[in-house]
């Protein structure tokens, strides 16, 4: 009985272990999106956002889509000193803010309205003035305009970390549909991310405005 008792010590003990592991790049699970340990998950991590059958085929840029999408209508960033015009989220950016503008419920999904909203410290609200512009294009024109923005065509940027990168352009690697949007600073599936829980699933090393500076000349 006792190494029954050694080898039950020795499992228990590897499990604490790789549960106090953070997530990896190249991984959903133990990653912010993996919803399995919310008691309305039913222990499923796609769930909240994806459904195999009878799904949302009105909602673009989302394959097998299952989550309610928001009807807010954002207040936008603006300053006198942008070039770029900036329009209401679309294509991936809206599909984050179904959860992120705590509007909706993020236990909405497969045609079920849930009571669960989003925690503070990650609701964005509807007022993105003080958030980041997205939504507009960028582009060769928008960066000779502006003189502080590298050209997303030339400019090259690499994503990811340790095993799991890409490199290419940051039209290509960066922006969707030539425009910024929530997903070109990150990654809802921790593909491509600098790993590790509270990292915002970015796709850059923020650690001296690496992030920034992929895009930003200064």
């Amino acid at each position: 009985m006792k190494p029954l008792k050694q080898l039950a010590g020795w499992l228990a003990r590897s499990l604490l272990l790789l549960a106090s592991v953070p997530a990896l790049a190249g991984t959903i699970t133990g990653s912010a999106h993996d919803f399995t340990g919310q008691a309305w998950s039913g222990g499923r991590i796609c769930v909240a956002c994806h459904a195999p059958h009878k799904t949302d085929t009105t909602t673009t840029d989302a394959p097998l889509w299952s989550h309610t999408n928001s009807t807010a209508t954002y207040t936008l960033y603006s300053t006198p000193t942008m070039n770029a015009t900036v329009t209401q989220p679309g294509g991936g950016s809206k599909l984050c803010m179904s959860c992120h503008d705590g509007t909706v419920a993020v236990n909405s999904f497969g045609g079920v309205t849930g009571t669960t909203m989003i925690s503070a410290a990650n609701n964005l609200g509807t007022n993105l003035k003080g958030s980041h512009p997205i939504g507009f294009t960028y582009n060769t024109a928008l960066a000779t305009a502006d003189g502080s923005l590298h050209d997303p065509v030339t400019r090259t940027v690499t994503i990811g970390s340790g095993t799991q990168t890409r490199t290419g352009t940051v039209n290509a690697m960066l922006l969707y549909g030539g425009k910024m949007e929530c997903d070109s600073c990150h990654d809802v599936h921790n593909t491509f991310t600098v790993g590790g829980l509270g990292t915002g699933l970015v796709k850059v090393d923020p650690s001296g405005s690496k992030i920034c500076l992929a895009c930003h000349n200064k």
